[in-house]
């Protein structure tokens, strides 16, 4: 791309795709920074004047991390922010789900694929545009390309939207710790209020009869006690709300503002307990789990191989989806974390490292929960992929509680699985909170500088009344319904976007030379050739596939009617729209007309390329 042109039609894409409306670039001695580090590269030389541009640019912005913002007081408080971040509910909770839905050990390859290909440069990209413009969501296209700063408000709807229904997530894990302090726990018998005839409890009995209408005391628990579901029809009569959840859910919020309301010096002291007490758990688990008869059942269907998956498009998109959803890139969440560093900050290492530690916790969880559902299948007496009628969240909240209830010891193990869950919900949920906080408040400084406070405090508020809906009592469905469409293909949709925007209009050289300013080397042609090519493509091919042939949507006994999935591809787009509206306004408020490239015989694409 050149950095002049001599059309005044070239000037209006150059104010639609280039800081303040000029492609000018300040010189070393006009940038102030607080670190020593001064970037180079692409920020470095102011060309020469030209007849058809402004003779006396004004200097372009740059971002300086002054007093002003906050900083990280360690090191290890960013690290720990990240991967409490990355490894979230996801790696417990959906990743084995998505791997057992998808023939256990033949989901690793396509989830390895998109990793290295699709989900490692994006968030090695989010990671570098950060800490170089050390700004959030929004306000970082001013310095981008300004006409997609519309992806900036799409992350923001699309966390929300995360907020409204991971919490509630949360929320039920809350409720079963609460639950969890009894000698013996609830959900081992069928002698409780909510059991029904179809209660059927086959530990420590002989000849138990397991058929299509059994149930289990876990599975009862969880569908008619905690959720109360078999009062709700559906999602047009989804009740009313339950209290027992709205209080756990205000603990939970409750916890998040104290976390979050004075900023990363808060949150980053948080997370050395909310993303370390999960691995001291996982490790506790799994050396259970690898004692229980029958745990190798579970192993083999984890690692064993369906060659014949690998030609299904689901298994792909699922594999795509996971690793976007747990390694976060296009959540805005990195952008915001980040911008915080210090500009010399390896963020390259950083990258590999929290990537590998996030991949390596769901290949280890897959351990944790595979090792279980083999000894589930052995007292049942039925093969592995027969042991959970429900492959969703219900794996966690009926299947590994029926294992533990149990166990020996059975409330120890109950209450610090729960724990785990409930620290790995929040660290995301800090996260998520945060990339809206840092976004806006980078947007607004003027009004929102000073009212920190205040500003988390409406912003909690307003995530707490949007999770409403979602504890009724059928409020299950509308997890389910917000989960599949309000992030699904429009994050992905997002990260296409955000690859595209930095790699072929801001420029890979730009960007590349971005990085060389904080780390003193370039990105490898690895990098670049994912972040112009091989990503954006993955993630085109996984949105058409997706869009071309949705999967069926299915809670327990449920089949959501379509008006429900026309509700979905609406809420989908009500994040996404944001986009081109914003581009459209550009377009109409920016001086200036594409006609103007007519002119000098420009075709309207040829001008946005030159």
């Amino acid at each position: 791309m050149r950095i002049f042109c001599a059309s005044e039609a070239c000037q209006f894409f150059f104010k639609l795709t280039c800081s303040d409306g000029r492609l000018a670039f300040d010189s070393p001695s006009t940038m102030t920074r607080q670190d020593t580090a001064t970037p180079t590269g692409s920020l470095s030389a102011q060309g020469p004047s030209n007849t058809g541009y402004n003779n006396n640019p004004a200097p372009v912005p740059v971002i300086t991390q002054t007093n002003s913002r906050d900083k990280w007081s360690k090191k290890m408080d960013f690290l720990l922010s990240v991967i409490g971040f990355a490894v979230d509910l996801g790696n417990v909770w959906r990743f084995p789900y998505i791997c057992y839905q998808n023939g256990g050990g033949a989901f690793l390859i396509p989830y390895i694929v998109m990793a290295i290909f699709g989900g490692v440069p994006l968030f090695y990209m989010e990671l570098a545009l950060g800490q170089f413009h050390r700004t959030g969501a929004i306000s970082i296209w001013k310095h981008i390309c300004p006409i997609f700063k519309g992806i900036g408000y799409a992350i923001c709807v699309i966390a929300l939207y995360v907020s409204f229904y991971y919490n509630t997530i949360i929320a039920w894990a809350l409720f079963y710790f609460y639950s969890s302090f009894a000698s013996v726990l609830p959900w081992t018998n069928c002698d409780n209020a909510w059991n029904t005839e179809n209660c059927t409890n086959y530990f420590l009995k002989d000849n138990v009869t397991w058929n299509n209408y059994s149930r289990s005391p876990a599975e009862e628990f969880y569908t008619r006690n905690v959720l109360e579901i078999h009062k709700s029809d559906g999602l047009h009569n989804v009740g009313g709300v339950r209290w027992q959840l709205m209080l756990c859910l205000f603990l939970i919020f409750t916890i998040v503002y104290f976390s979050l309301w004075k900023g990363v010096k808060t949150s980053g002291k948080v997370v050395w307990v909310t993303a370390t007490l999960p691995y001291v758990v996982l490790f506790i688990l799994l050396i259970r789990g690898a004692t229980l008869p029958g745990a190798w059942k579970g192993v083999v269907f984890y690692l064993k191989p369906k060659w014949e998956k690998l030609f299904e498009t689901s298994v792909w998109v699922d594999a795509a989806a996971q690793i976007f959803f747990s390694l976060g890139p296009g959540f805005g969440v990195l952008l915001a974390l980040s911008s915080y560093n210090p500009f010399t900050n390896n963020c390259y290492r950083d990258a590999i490292v929290t990537s590998l530690v996030n991949c390596l916790t769901s290949f280890m969880s897959g351990f944790v929960i595979f090792t279980v559902l083999g000894y589930m299948a052995e007292k049942r007496n039925v093969n592995v992929e027969d042991v959970a009628r429900d492959k969703g969240p219900s794996l966690l909240f009926i299947t590994y509680p029926e294992a533990i209830a149990n166990m020996t010891g059975s409330t120890f193990f109950a209450i610090i699985f729960f724990v785990m869950m409930i620290t790995l919900g929040l660290d995301s949920t800090f996260g998520g909170l945060e990339a809206i906080i840092t976004a806006v408040m980078d947007e607004y400084p003027g009004y929102l500088a000073n009212r920190r406070e205040l500003f988390v405090l409406g912003l909690v508020v307003v995530c707490f009344l949007g999770s409403l809906s979602t504890l009724t009592n059928g409020g299950a469905y509308v997890v389910k319904l917000l989960e599949e469409f309000g992030v699904g293909s429009s994050i992905i949709a997002v990260g296409f976007l955000e690859a595209i925007a930095v790699s072929w209009f801001y420029g890979i050289t730009r960007f590349s030379n971005d990085i060389k300013s904080m780390l003193g080397y370039s990105p490898g042609l690895f990098w670049k050739v994912c972040w112009v090519a091989i990503s954006p493509a993955f993630l085109a091919y996984i949105i058409v596939s997706s869009l071309l042939k949705p999967p069926p949507l299915q809670l327990f006994d449920y089949k959501y009617p379509d008006w429900s999935i026309t509700v979905g591809y609406v809420i989908g787009a009500s994040s996404f729209m944001w986009i081109p509206i914003y581009m459209v306004y550009k377009l109409v408020w920016t001086p200036g007309s594409l006609k103007q490239c007519d002119l000098l015989h420009f075709s309207p694409i040829t001008c946005l390329f030159i």
